[in-house]
């Protein structure tokens, strides 16, 4: 695929994507003019046609061998439309954030809050607290009025005003209370699970013959979100981590035969190790959940790591948290999942950091592993300026999307440009590295590792 060699998106679903699959669903026709004109100016050429898409594939070669151009599958173009489905002067908004932290989201809850109120004149906007569960009336968690003033400043801290939480919830009882609060649209912050909850309020509401538009911003410091060019907040978590890996190597250099080894995140997919690595330079070994890892004795890893130690006389590792899981035994009493389903991955870090002392030790050879493990640090930083660009633009086309009725679809980018994307889409597969494609060959061309750890 044209826009990464690393998405593998179309490729996990199995067969190529039809225009049916990427259609956008929406409440009904948009009637109403759209306030944004008084922003835009008179030229009906700022406004986005319902024509205008972005093909998913975008090459030359896969041009030319269609013959049809209605048979090849594009997204639909964001932005602002002429005509709107919803009152600005009466629709009440929902926003709810969930999942784990997440460098951006308050940059997304303010861009959010400014587009509706300065771009539609939108005036009743709740944020709803703690995640889904405060979208259950029992819980007693009391929405919090948005307005510009209140989100004036919070793009400078970490984390989210709304709070979050994980965990299921009953889809029936959000439902009562998106009535109750006479909410007509509903912004969903989160990665994979919270889509996939969101997508379950989508078809109650339906079932209810509710309008209510659902419209989703994708969330997720893996990047594993397919058929978005990245998510918000990766490249803010990736720079943070190089400041880690510095520090790594920095305790690496101060012992002899140090290693420095830093745990990212990264459950299934290896992208912010990979970028992280790249980013830093200093690097010399990567592990990530695409790539599977043997730790025998005579491992390509410890043959590696000894070149290096001989040749420099100190390592730097990086490793994702879900690398290696085959190569550690199950600790006993560990539950198999947390709240949202996911399953516990064993500690990567410490097992590494373990066997690294022992596999060098038993050859006569003493290794000194300063293990850092950054999670939380990462998480909890405010938004880079690239992300907090990116968080904008994301949050006014959310805005602009639900104004016109769409729902079920979240907002990604997409060979540069904004797009809607289904969620039922977003959420049948997860993008990983490619180890053939060329994010992979970055890394192991800077790093000198071998492609494949045998």
């Amino acid at each position: 695929m044209s826009a990464s060699a690393d998405d593998g998106a179309e490729a996990l679903l199995g067969a190529p994507l039809t225009p049916r699959d990427v259609a956008i669903k929406d409440l009904g026709r948009a009637l109403l003019p759209s306030p944004v004109a008084r922003h835009l100016g008179d030229s009906a050429l700022r406004y986005v046609g319902a024509a205008d898409k972005v093909l998913l594939d975008d090459a030359v070669s896969a041009i030319r061998s269609d013959a049809d151009a209605g048979e090849r599958a594009a997204f639909e173009l964001a932005g602002p439309r002429d005509r709107i489905f919803f009152d600005p002067r009466t629709v009440r908004v929902g926003i709810v954030t969930c999942g784990g932290l997440c460098p951006g989201l308050n940059n997304v809850v303010r861009g959010l809050v400014l587009e509706l109120s300065y771009g539609y004149g939108v005036r009743h906007i709740l944020g709803f607290r703690f995640g889904y569960e405060g979208l259950i009336a029992r819980h007693g968690h009391v929405p919090v009025p948005l307005t510009p003033e209140v989100v004036a400043h919070i793009h400078h801290d970490g984390g989210t005003m709304l709070g979050s939480s994980r965990g299921e919830q009953d889809t029936g009882e959000v439902v009562d209370n998106l009535e109750a609060n006479g909410i007509g649209i509903l912004f969903v912050i989160g990665g994979d699970g919270t889509l996939r909850g969101a997508l379950r309020l989508a078809a109650e509401v339906e079932r209810r013959g509710l309008k209510i538009s659902v419209v989703g911003i994708p969330k997720t410091i893996d990047n594993d979100i397919p058929f978005i060019d990245r998510s918000f907040g990766f490249v803010s978590a990736y720079s943070a981590a190089v400041d880690v890996i510095r520090s790594a190597r920095v305790e690496a250099t101060g012992a002899k035969d140090g290693i420095g080894l830093v745990k990212l995140m990264g459950r299934h997919s290896g992208f912010l190790a990979c970028q992280a690595a790249l980013a830093s330079t200093e690097v010399d070994l990567v592990m990530i959940p695409e790539v599977p890892v043997s730790l025998a004795d005579a491992s390509s890893v410890y043959t590696h790591l000894s070149k290096i130690l001989d040749r420099k006389g100190h390592a730097v590792i990086v490793v994702a948290e879900g690398a290696a899981q085959e190569q550690i035994g199950s600790p006993a009493g560990v539950p198999g999942t947390d709240k949202s389903g996911n399953a516990k991955l064993k500690d990567i870090g410490t097992f590494l950091r373990d066997r690294l002392g022992e596999h060098f030790a038993g050859r006569g050879r003493e290794v000194t592993v300063k293990y850092i493990d950054p999670s939380y640090a990462i998480r909890s930083v405010p938004a880079c300026p690239s992300d907090s660009i990116y968080c904008w633009n994301m949050a006014r086309n959310a805005v602009h999307a639900a104004m016109a009725g769409n729902t079920e679809t979240i907002i990604g980018r997409w060979h540069g440009r904004f797009v809607h994307v289904p969620m039922q889409l977003a959420t049948r597969g997860r993008r990983q590295v490619d180890p053939s494609g060329d994010l992979w060959s970055s890394v192991i061309e800077s790093t000198g590792q071998p492609r494949i750890f045998a």
